[in-house]
């Protein structure tokens, strides 16, 4: 028994040694994740200068990045700016959210169209299989449907129930046929095809 434990010593101290990085990438990316939210530019520029990588850092307990937190506060300044250091628009948080279906959910305009003019996919879905254009048609938003039509969201991909963008729009009855014919006039030839590329969130 002694032996076993004798050689148990060693394999811990390396295991330990081992995790000691990743223990301290944790620590930068909190570090970096407050300094955001602080909107303390200076330590979120040195962080960046430190490892590029750390613009995508996320958080532990709610797997929310940087973009995440600018874009709850509809900062155009802060999204930019992380946009131009190489933040990914399509990370999603733990429950599948994507920075764009966060600027839908808020209405923001601006935001969605920033988002998808830099990358980001229209058509990812959140834990409910919700996309961001099924989202903007429960808001009865035809822009920002537009805006998301244009970039090639698919108004027939459908969602954990089963249901699509337009099928939400037919069931708004009267107020639904204007959100029907901004599908109709906006939706890109082939939005709709059944093999259409599908991307989950990037890890």
């Amino acid at each position: 028994m002694r032996a076993v434990l004798k050689a148990a010593v060693p394999a811990l101290a390396a295991s330990l040694l081992l995790s000691t990085p990743a223990l301290a990438d944790f620590s930068d990316g909190y570090k970096f994740l407050e300094a955001v939210k602080k909107k303390e530019g200076e330590k979120v520029e040195q962080a960046i200068m430190d490892s590029a990588s750390i613009v995508n850092a996320r958080d532990i307990s709610t797997g929310e990045t940087a973009l995440h937190i600018v874009t709850k506060r509809r900062d155009p300044t802060w999204l930019n700016y992380l946009i131009a250091k190489g933040a990914n628009p399509n990370q999603a948080d733990d429950h599948g959210v994507t920075p764009l279906q966060l600027a839908v959910g808020l209405g923001w305009r601006d935001g969605v169209e920033f988002l998808v003019e830099n990358g980001a996919n229209t058509d990812v879905s959140n834990d409910a299989g919700e996309t961001p254009l099924i989202s903007a048609v429960h808001r009865h938003d035809a822009q920002m449907m537009k805006v998301l039509l244009q970039a090639g969201a698919n108004p027939d991909r459908a969602d954990n129930s089963g249901r699509s963008a337009r099928d939400y729009a037919k069931l708004e009855g009267q107020e639904g046929n204007n959100l029907l014919a901004t599908i109709e006039t906006y939706a890109k030839a082939g939005a709709s095809r059944s093999d259409k590329p599908v991307y989950g969130p990037v890890l």
